[in-house]
């Protein structure tokens, strides 16, 4: 069974629908907090590897979705500084298996390594995307207690 690490967003309906795939895969999976990590731009930039800057940010992020933040006017060493300060804008999640790192749930990259997920819909992007609420509802929770609780079974470190 493979052991998977994986940041998300508590309270990421999207991020628990990845997960629960991941364990029904067979994958043990380490849930950790992308927004409490203490990142540093070395360790960040393992998880982005060549794909281009704009894909290292998340498009449902309200400033992105605002377009006050624009990904793609941003140098890689601006963009790790700007990810580190505000992990919200990270492309989530960020997954780790066999020592190896991706952003964002990719199916194929999974696969690669020998994750079968099951059948159907991979989920991606932002849950609340269909109700219109997402910039409201994405924002991280002032007060811990309102996010949703870590999927269960979830171990962190």
């Amino acid at each position: 069974m493979p052991t998977v690490s994986f940041w998300w967003k508590p309270g990421c309906a999207t991020n628990t629908r990845q997960i629960g795939l991941l364990r029904e895969a067979g994958c043990e999976v380490v849930v950790r907090d992308l927004l409490t990590e203490p990142w540093t731009t070395s360790a960040l930039s393992a998880f982005f590897g060549t794909r281009p800057v704009r894909e290292w940010f998340n498009p449902a992020a309200p400033a992105v979705k605002a377009g006050t933040l624009v990904p793609a006017e941003f140098s890689a060493e601006t963009a790790l500084s700007r990810l580190v300060a505000e992990p919200l804008l990270i492309r989530r999640p960020l997954i780790e298996l066999a020592g190896e790192r991706c952003c964002g749930f990719d199916a194929v990259w999974l696969v690669q390594r020998g994750v079968r997920l099951p059948d159907g819909a991979v989920p991606q992007g932002c849950s609340h995307a269909a109700s219109g609420d997402e910039v409201a509802e994405c924002k991280p929770p002032r007060n811990p207690a309102v996010y949703c609780a870590p999927p269960s079974g979830a171990s962190f470190p």
